[in-house]
């Protein structure tokens, strides 16, 4: 039993997928704050040249 906790306690894998976890989270909110800022500009970008054309 002793042995087992041990191992248990030496045991880093889980904190390795949750620190991978956390990383992956952290580049997809990076990721959709760039996209929500440009879609804001490119949604500008086309009313603008939407209004010369018409």
């Amino acid at each position: 039993m002793k042995t087992l906790f041990s191992r248990f306690v030496k045991d880093e894998s889980g904190a390795t997928a949750i620190e991978y976890g956390l990383i992956a989270a952290g580049i997809s909110v990076a990721i959709i704050a760039v996209v929500n800022g440009l879609g804001s500009k490119l949604t500008s970008t086309f009313s603008s040249i939407s209004s010369q054309l018409n």
